[in-house]
């Protein structure tokens, strides 16, 4: 039970790929409950895993009805465990997956409060009762088709503000008009998930913000167009339609946009959630967007921040003063800003292959994420020590996003040549996950030309709490050389003067102190995450979904978002000319710090004991469009039994692997980072197969008998020891106050090494992109 305040709550829902979430907090943005809904373990007569259906090619879908089932558990739970009439808004944020409503749509503000949602809006409810998800990639031929009718990558980015991706909700209205015919002509109303769930509250259809139609592919905003408003591009339209009779039926089905900004009431709550559970009629329902950009609200990232969302599709996000579309990035319409300020915009940088990469690696090479943590922590940048036979490997999957959209395969590069394998089996995690993160730096850089973020960028565009690793000091090249090089690349990459001041990471992958420590090293810039995060590490490291009893963040932005409309509805001080939202969620954190004499955020509601090393129960729900089976057997045929001595051996000599690491350099892996590095692990996994949770591939055709088949007397040191994640270290208190706590510091010298192998990781990438390997 919440504390016994008589504070006004705000409510935050998440509708996640495997979960269903809320959070609570009060006037100060201070949490007071935690509620969840897992679809796996509590609604299992649907069989999913992860929340989802896998089924053979790249279609990964999930069950409307599924949702609807734990809608009507979820509010059970809230009006059990806490007092309802304290709510008086509710926020919230959605996974990217269309909803099919069949025709005629059933009438919402008529449903019947005796009797549960579900049972009243069913499975015939929807002409597509199964829709994809954003990991499905089934769409992408058809998402090439449409950018290629629209004369391709740069000018349907011009037109409609994003180029060809697989999840483009364009190109899976098209796949399903050619595939499916019966479900088009069946179908009455199209809404985002994020549109649906605020429907539930509301009792009427709602409509997309104009952040989630910029991502359709269907949306003409206006800054691309100056003097004519945001609208639906009734070309594009046609052309997914196949005529203009068809193209309008779908300007039918999305409905309006609200262009407001997101600063307004978009209903009150519907008389069935009033009647049925006993909320207060005035309740003000907020208007929803997606997940990441719901997570990247309840961060409060400033001007020269970048948000790091390390995911089943890693994500990179940016605050943007100027609407600047290209191919290069994303760009949306700040979700969360008042309609009287400058248009306010994000960037987004996505890659969709990240989790599953990570963990095929880690099946193949390792026994267990803390062994992949510590072969990454140990082994030197670029996987060698010499400074010209740097390794790199791209690890292409699935079809992602330019300039991969034509690139598929495992590809790895030795001196500069494509080879089928390193020559040393342990560089591959190392060298994965340096090319995930390069990749994200090279194409920072390469958006700083455009102009999205005016006339500075990064840490150049304002001062920050917490101080550039290298300010001060002179940097590391001679004077009047130009370090550009002659080998085409545009930018500077030893001139970090344009890249983020700080990196505000979430997810799984940045639990692991090797990752978190890589990110900070490429981008020169330390790494802060969220006190929840760091928290809810201890007790479930490599897991996306949060821990029991800690928050999920984008429920959190929901939440925010419902306190800061509130505030002016209500005409409180707190929503009179007190600034958009970021500076009004500052003002309150800091409003909370000082009235409690500074005490640290709240990071959980009564979870378990958080400092226990608890494994992930198998098919417990991990965001990840695969299912938990045994591990694959790949990992012992590469790295033996003894793997983890040998890692340790490697630690105590430094040249098993030829590192050459200079003490300093392995005094800062143990210790800056809070690596594993040379630290005895604690609590045993022992009695389940090592947990190949937060995403890994169903490789069951290739795995070998259960680990029950191992011989009984095999010594308890094969075992492979938990992961230890990441600590909070010595962070600001203008941070602290905002739920942000450092976890790694840049290392210079590491920067230089990595901005060292960008001019090859950039000509390696050409020769993928051109098709010459």
């Amino acid at each position: 039970m919440p504390p016994k305040s008589l504070s006004t709550l705000f409510l935050g829902l998440e509708l996640a790929t495997d979960q269903l979430r809320a959070s609570i907090v009060d006037e100060n943005l201070e949490l007071v409950g935690v509620e969840v809904v897992d679809f796996d373990t509590e609604i299992p007569e649907y069989q999913t895993q992860g929340g989802i259906f896998t089924t053979p090619g790249d279609a990964y879908t999930t069950p409307v009805e599924m949702w609807l089932k734990a809608f009507d558990l979820l509010f059970e739970k809230i009006s059990k465990n806490y007092e309802v009439t304290r709510i008086k808004a509710i926020g919230g944020a959605a996974q990217q997956v269309l909803v099919w409503w069949k025709a005629p749509v059933p009438p919402l503000q008529a449903l019947d409060p005796r009797l549960p949602v579900h049972a009243q809006i069913t499975s015939q409810s929807f002409s597509l009762q199964n829709p994809p998800i954003a990991q499905d990639t089934s769409a992408h031929t058809h998402a090439l088709a449409l950018e290629a009718a629209l004369g391709g990558p740069d000018l349907m980015a011009a037109r409609v503000g994003t180029c060809a991706h697989p999840s483009l909700v364009a190109a899976q209205l098209l796949r399903v008009r050619e595939a499916w015919p019966d479900i088009w002509a069946r179908t009455g109303r199209v809404q985002m998930a994020s549109s649906f769930l605020a429907s539930l509250l509301t009792g009427q259809l709602v409509g997309m913000g104009e952040a989630e139609a910029s991502s359709t592919g269907l949306w003409v905003h206006s800054g691309a167009q100056p003097g004519t408003p945001s609208h639906w591009d009734e070309g594009v339209m046609e052309i997914v339609g196949g005529n203009r009779e068809e193209g309008h039926r779908i300007w039918t089905w999305l409905g309006d946009v609200d262009i407001s900004g997101g600063r307004r009431r978009i209903g009150n709550i519907s008389r069935y959630l009033v009647e049925r559970y006993g909320f207060d009629p005035e309740v003000i329902i907020t208007p929803f967007t997606s997940d990441y950009l719901s997570t990247y609200l309840s961060l409060c990232p400033s001007p020269s921040d970048a948000v790091l969302t390390f995911g089943p599709m890693d994500v990179m996000m940016a605050p943007a003063a100027n609407y600047v579309p290209t191919r290069l990035f994303n760009l949306y319409p700040h979700p969360a800003q008042d309609a009287s300020e400058k248009k306010r915009y994000i960037v987004m940088l996505t890659s969709r292959n990240a989790d599953v990469p990570r963990a095929l690696v880690r099946d193949m090479y390792t026994k267990s994420w803390s062994a992949f943590d510590r072969l990454v922590a140990i082994v030197p940048p670029g996987g060698s020590i010499g400074l010209d036979d740097k390794l790199f490997s791209f690890w292409l999957l699935q079809g992602d996003t330019y300039p991969f959209a034509h690139v598929k395969g495992i590809y790895r590069f030795e001196t500069g040549v494509k080879v089928n394998e390193f020559r040393d089996l342990r560089a591959n995690p190392r060298c994965l996950l340096e090319s995930q993160i390069l990749s994200f730096r090279v194409r920072w850089s390469r958006t700083i030309p455009t102009g999205v973020f005016g006339s500075a960028a990064g840490r150049a565009r304002n001062a920050n709490s917490t101080p550039s690793p290298i300010a001060g000091a002179q940097q590391k090249r001679a004077t009047g050389v130009n370090n550009s090089n002659n080998m085409g690349l545009p930018f500077d990459p030893y001139d970090y003067a344009t890249l983020p001041a700080r990196i505000l990471a979430t997810g799984a992958a940045a639990n692991f102190p090797s990752i978190a420590n890589l990110a900070g090293d490429v981008f020169n810039a330390p790494v802060l995450m969220p006190t929840t995060q760091i928290d809810a590490a201890q007790a479930i490291p490599h897991r996306n979904t949060p821990a029991p009893g800690f928050p999920a963040r984008a429920a959190l932005g929901g939440a925010y978002v419902a306190r800061w409309v509130w505030g002016k509805e209500k005409g409180t001080p707190a929503g009179t000319g007190r600034g958009g939202f970021e500076e009004e969620v500052r003002r309150l954190l800091s409003k909370r710090w000082a009235a409690t004499g500074g005490a640290p955020l709240r990071t959980n509601i009564n979870a378990p004991g958080s400092t226990s090393k608890a494994p992930s129960a198998a098919g417990s729900g991990a965001s990840t469009p695969y299912g938990h089976g045994s591990r694959s057997a790949l990992g012992s045929t590469i790295l033996v039994e003894e793997e983890e001595e040998e890692i340790e051996e490697m630690e105590r000599t430094g040249g098993g692997y030829g590192l050459g690491f200079s003490e300093t350099d392995m005094t800062r892996i143990r210790t800056v980072t809070s690596s594993t590095a040379g630290t005895t692990m604690s609590g045993s996994t022992l009695g389940e197969a090592p947990s190949t949770a937060f995403t890994t591939p169903d490789l069951g055709s290739l795995t070998s008998p259960s680990a029950g088949s191992q011989p009984t007397d095999a010594p308890a040191t094969t075992t492979p020891s938990a992961l230890q994640p990441v600590t909070a270290m010595p962070t600001s208190d203008a941070e602290l106050q905002l739920g942000l706590a450092k976890v790694a510091e840049p290392d210079v010298d590491a920067f230089m090494s990595y901005a060292a192998l960008v001019p090859e990781y950039c000509r390696l990438e050409g020769l993928l992109i051109k098709g010459i390997v």
